[in-house]
């Protein structure tokens, strides 16, 4: 069964352009620039992502992750290591990311290898989330079947009343990779399909900038 509309539904991005002049030499600043211009813009989950991986068997997949830290070494997100991304960025260490800004009608992807990082990294952050998050780490086994809701309400109800009053530790399974960008694309709508697109590629430890057609 079709969906008459589908056709139908678009939008003529109208609310600027992106030209070489405007940007900066560096990525990552040009970046901060841009999330700091959707926080202001009062996007939701302004730092949220698609994450695209390959398992081992070359099959891709796709989900929504949330950045947690961004220097000059790469874009860094948390998650359990067994899980499905986790599983699949293990076996074939590279990912890309695309970052969607509907109301400034902006683009950001980036591709590139993927590393852990350390565990010292990892407990920093750990350590500094909400006290049910953190119990959520261990209350859910991400990626598995489960049975029913009931599993995960009944894991987290036995873990708070074990670390009522206490610290809770980082699991083992628990922790962050880091994308380190060989490319980042900066899309910005035009009218008429007639998009602007400057893509920054990482060549012998430079960044060299390129139009693309869109």
């Amino acid at each position: 069964m079709g969906i008459d509309y589908l056709p139908s539904l678009r939008e003529n991005y109208l609310k600027g352009g992106l030209l070489e002049k405007d940007i900066l030499p560096n990525p990552f600043q040009q970046f901060h620039l841009w999330l700091e211009e959707a926080i202001n813009a009062q996007q939701k989950e302004p730092n949220a992502m698609t994450i695209a991986t390959i398992n081992k068997d070359g099959k891709p997949s796709a989900r929504i992750v949330l950045l947690k830290n961004l220097d000059e070494r790469g874009f860094v997100f948390f998650t359990n290591y067994d899980s499905q991304k986790g599983q699949d960025l293990t076996a074939n260490p590279y990912a890309s990311l695309v970052f969607w800004w509907g109301e400034l009608e902006r683009q950001v992807r980036v591709e590139g290898e993927v590393e852990k990082i350390t565990p010292a990294e990892s407990d920093e952050y750990f350590n500094v989330r909400p006290q049910g998050s953190k119990l959520g780490a261990w209350a859910s086994p991400q990626s598995q079947v489960i049975p029913n809701r009931e599993v995960l309400d009944n894991n987290l109800k036995n873990l708070e009343e074990e670390y009522q009053g206490k610290t809770v530790p980082r699991p083992n399974h628990w922790g962050g990779f880091r994308v380190i960008p060989q490319k980042i694309e900066f899309w910005q709508g035009r009218a008429n399909r007639l998009h602007d697109r400057l893509c920054y590629t990482l060549k012998d430890n430079q960044w060299i900038i390129e139009r693309l057609a869109p």
